[in-house]
């Protein structure tokens, strides 16, 4: 529900990068879930391996929103410099009030105007923080849960084998009946 959130304010801002990185994420994690379900360890293992990839993903989302390594929140990166969006958030956070500003001295752009944001209560910066810092939560927590769920799978396929059920013995083991009881035939 949480990378379902974050999709629609992402399609909202129309930065393409999160869209991408949003949808691979619901994919995998739907994966993940059926492989719980169908007890499918190897799509468990695929989404532990994804989770690591999400957490990375996020770290670079929080870096690249706080403004670290020559990373700029100003820059079209997310958008792949498609567009000239921003946040979602940067305009429509808590508290903000938007105002427009029509520029008509400006010819062939009539229908656009300068939008300025002031009073907002937390920086859409902070908010985008925060949701990635919310998806490593969720990403950290899933790992563990996948971890367990595969070695409680993989124990239970250790516990039974098809051919000797539940016999205490190595697969292939010497039968230790006499060989004239296991040729006699059975009558109905």
């Amino acid at each position: 529900l949480a990378a379902l959130e974050r999709q629609v304010f992402d399609f909202l801002g129309y930065q393409w990068a999160p869209i991408l990185a949003n949808f691979l994420h619901i994919i995998i994690v739907i994966l993940g879930l059926f492989g719980t379900i169908q007890y499918r360890p190897r799509y468990i293992v695929v989404y532990a391996i994804w989770t690591a990839v999400w957490v990375t993903w996020n770290i670079f989302i929080i870096c690249f929103y706080l403004e670290v390594g020559g990373l700029s929140k100003d820059s079209e990166l997310l958008t792949f410099n498609i567009s000239r969006h921003q946040s979602w958030w940067s305009e429509n956070g808590p508290g903000c009030v938007r105002k427009e500003a029509s520029m008509s001295g400006i010819k062939g752009l009539d229908s656009h105007s300068y939008v300025s944001v002031i009073g907002c209560a937390l920086e859409y910066r902070y908010i985008e923080v925060m949701h990635s810092s919310f998806q490593i939560l969720i990403a950290l927590v899933g790992f563990v849960y996948a971890c367990y769920v595969v070695s409680v799978f993989t124990e239970e396929e250790d516990s039974f084998d098809f051919i000797g059920g539940f016999d205490p013995f190595p697969l292939y083991h010497v039968n230790e009946k006499p060989t004239n009881l296991l040729f006699k035939q059975t009558y109905l």
